[in-house]
């Protein structure tokens, strides 16, 4: 099944940029692409959420939603704010094997970080992840901390066998400090998977245009662009 489980390793990390990025690269190796937003958070019923900011970004993406609520919070707790049915884990994968049926590509955006709770039974995106089969990209920031927490995600990807395609900085700065520079090295290997792209700050404020021609040179070639992370890290590392 083509489908790609994108999670963060928090919120603010860069996970929707980093999604659109996918997004437009696969678009632009020509492929086919659906991104569905798990459990969209923080909107109302008529603004655009994350799977339509993708949209944007992206281009020709088909956008989807399984739920949205009001209220920024962990979506267990938004539904039972609002009074509404929560997103269990089962409907996020049976909308992504739906998308899967006529994409050649399904990415499948969750909402923080991988153990975000979904409804009162405790379901997650990893959850989620685990009925499809399907692999794990993970986003990160680029700075201080932010190797507890990415080794925390691997290791609950590795104790529920899931596959963890490796991981992407969601906003590599444009100067650097010398924690940033110095888990380039450190990130792959807690981890336990290859880094696969740095986005560089700002990049979801570019035209679309930009972003579309930009981004395959930000992901390495297992998601389809041209980055270099061996030729990256010799420019950016300490």
């Amino acid at each position: 099944m083509p489908v790609l489980v994108i999670t963060g390793t928090g919120t603010e990390v860069g996970k929707t940029v980093a999604t659109a990025a996918v997004a437009a690269t696969a678009r632009a190796a020509g492929r086919s692409v659906a991104v569905l937003k798990a459990a969209q958070t923080g909107v109302g019923p008529d603004e655009p959420g994350d799977a339509q900011e993708v949209a944007r970004l992206a281009g020709a993406v088909t956008a989807a939603e399984v739920a949205r609520y009001p209220e920024p919070l962990a979506p267990g707790t938004a539904a039972r704010r609002a009074g509404r049915a929560p997103v269990h884990p089962e409907e996020v994968a049976e909308a992504a094997a739906k998308l899967a049926t006529d994409h050649d590509l399904v990415l499948v955006e969750g909402a923080g970080g991988l153990l975000v709770r979904f409804d009162a039974a405790g379901g997650t995106l990893a959850d989620a992840a685990e009925l499809l089969g399907a692999p794990v990209l993970v986003v990160a920031s680029a700075g201080l901390g932010t190797l507890n927490t990415t080794e925390l995600t691997a290791r609950e990807l590795r104790s529920r066998g899931l596959g963890l395609s490796g991981v992407v900085i969601g906003s590599w700065p444009q100067h650097p400090d010398l924690a940033s520079r110095c888990n380039l090295a450190d990130l792959p290997d807690v981890a336990g998977a290859p880094l696969l792209g740095a986005l560089p700050a700002g990049a979801g404020a570019l035209a679309p245009p930009a972003f579309r021609s930009s981004a395959p040179h930000w992901l390495a070639p297992a998601l389809d662009g041209t980055w270099d992370v061996e030729a990256f890290r010799k420019r950016e590392a300490p």
